[in-house]
């Protein structure tokens, strides 16, 4: 399993006592599927990458489950194919975090680290998680390029970097410079998204490429 942690930044502990609804939610799933990960979801890849990606939160079958971010669900399937495609990500991804996959010169987060009931997180528990996104990016020292999916994404990111909303509106395929960091925006890759036609793979797809684009035009 390769979920890469350094020794100078850690994220929350697998029984995080934060947000008491995400806690008792999760001592619920644990009951119910025993052999699922049910716990607060490591970030997954260097942090010397060069392009963080911040999704939502982990999926109920997803990342809750297997316990790597965007693992095991449509949402990672679009994500994982663009990353691969665009040079972001190699190997083989099976859905589960014993495949042959590994990022380059990428890392994957959530805005919120545990499983939220229907899969929308509090206002609060988004400002309690934030902490871990603050100290992630400051363990960061090649960080230049934000992708954000969806608008909670977007926001945490800016506050983690102390930005204020107003300054950098979401919008799709937005990209926003601010100070030594890009946050390039895009809707959520989610099932929902896809179905409704809000995104396309076509429209997403675009949006890494403007993020391959930018770094590999960036002098190194």
């Amino acid at each position: 399993m390769r979920l890469i942690e350094n020794k100078g930044w850690q994220g929350p502990t697998h029984n995080c006592p934060l947000c008491p609804r995400l806690v008792a939610f999760r001592h619920e799933l644990r009951s119910l599927e025993p052999d699922w990960h049910n716990a607060p979801v490591p970030s997954f890849g260097h942090l010397a990458s060069r392009l963080l990606v911040v999704g939502l939160a982990p999926g109920m079958h997803g990342a809750n489950r297997t316990g790597r971010p965007f693992t095991g669900d449509y949402a990672g399937d679009l994500l994982y194919e663009g990353l691969i495609g665009f040079g972001f990500a190699k190997g083989k991804y099976a859905k589960h975090a014993d495949d042959s996959l590994e990022l380059v010169d990428c890392r994957i987060a959530n805005a919120v680290r545990c499983l939220p009931p229907k899969n929308k997180p509090t206002p609060q528990e988004a400002n309690s998680c934030r902490q871990f996104l603050v100290s992630e990016i400051e363990s960061m020292p090649n960080l230049s390029q934000v992708l954000a999916l969806g608008r909670i994404a977007h926001e945490t990111v800016l506050r983690a970097l102390k930005i204020r909303l107003v300054e950098a509106p979401f919008a799709h395929g937005a990209a926003h410079r601010l100070g030594d960091i890009t946050v390039t925006d895009s809707y959520h890759c989610s099932r929902y998204n896809t179905n409704t036609g809000r995104l396309t793979k076509d429209m997403f797809y675009s949006v890494i490429n403007s993020i391959r684009q930018r770094l590999d035009a960036q002098v190194i």
